[in-house]
């Protein structure tokens, strides 16, 4: 008996897309689990398995506590709807931003966007993200910035946001919020986590009064040692999804 090699393929591509909408899903209900949403805006994305320019994003009108792997939407580079498990709509900004990122890194397998109080406060913060923690010294060498140009309607910003994130993980858009972007939706959301609890820690610090600042040494000694920082996904990932599972299961159907 003879394999088809095409069906075999499909079929792989097929689990290999299933898997990504569980995950997608699962870092939709953290974050609603960790209070970082902001009703049904902002937008979480991952992009398809296979030779075609798809990714998954949510669909326009449900809360991120409600997201299942089936109710994602897959979209095409241009904003086309290419399939839908329910609503079809997409927020046309979330296709602005994560389009801009996808299209221009290859490496980007998922890509966060966040209002999250903390990180809008830190966005919009003249000096941006102080050393003032470990979490941030950790989170600084991965950091690049992009101006706030109004709501990300207009195509032609995707050029400037992808020049500014550079080779970056993270970025903080300014008076807007923050963004993450990894090889898959683990390490994506773990370069969120750090991020966004940096951002929560300042906020913190400063509303205490003066703060204290380590020295450039121990910055620089930090940023060294922060090189292999999305690799800790291989730990945090399961215990999010344990976590998960017993707070707000039922993401994987």
């Amino acid at each position: 008996m003879t394999t088809n090699t095409s069906d075999t393929d499909a079929n792989t591509l097929k689990a290999e897309e299933w898997q990504v909408r569980k995950e997608l899903a699962a870092a939709y209900r953290l974050v609603a689990l960790f209070g970082w949403d902001d009703l049904v805006f902002t937008h979480l994305s991952a992009r398809v398995p296979g030779p075609e320019h798809h990714f998954l994003i949510n669909p326009y009108g449900l809360l991120f506590h409600e997201i299942t792997a089936s109710s994602l939407v897959k979209v095409d580079k241009d904003g086309q709807v290419v399939a839908s498990g329910g609503l079809s709509r997409v927020n046309p900004a979330g296709f602005t931003i994560h389009s801009a990122v996808h299209m221009g890194r290859d490496d980007a397998g998922a890509v966060m966007h966040l209002h999250a109080a903390d990180g809008v406060a830190i966005s919009a913060h003249r000096d941006g993200l102080l050393p003032l923690s470990q979490t941030a010294m950790l989170c600084l060498a991965h950091l690049s910035y992009h101006e706030y140009e109004g709501v990300a309607l207009n195509l032609d910003e995707r050029e400037r946001l992808i020049r500014d994130l550079g080779d970056k993980s993270m970025m903080m858009l300014r008076n807007h919020g923050v963004l993450t972007a990894g090889k898959d939706v683990p390490e994506t959301f773990t370069y969120l986590y750090f991020l966004m609890k940096a951002c929560e820690i300042q906020v913190k610090a400063q509303s205490c009064g003066p703060v204290h600042m380590p020295s450039e040494q121990a910055v620089r000694t930090t940023a060294e040692q922060s090189q292999s920082l999305g690799s800790a996904a291989a730990l945090t990932w399961p215990a999010l999804l344990r976590l998960l599972d017993s707070k707000n299961p039922g993401y994987a159907v």
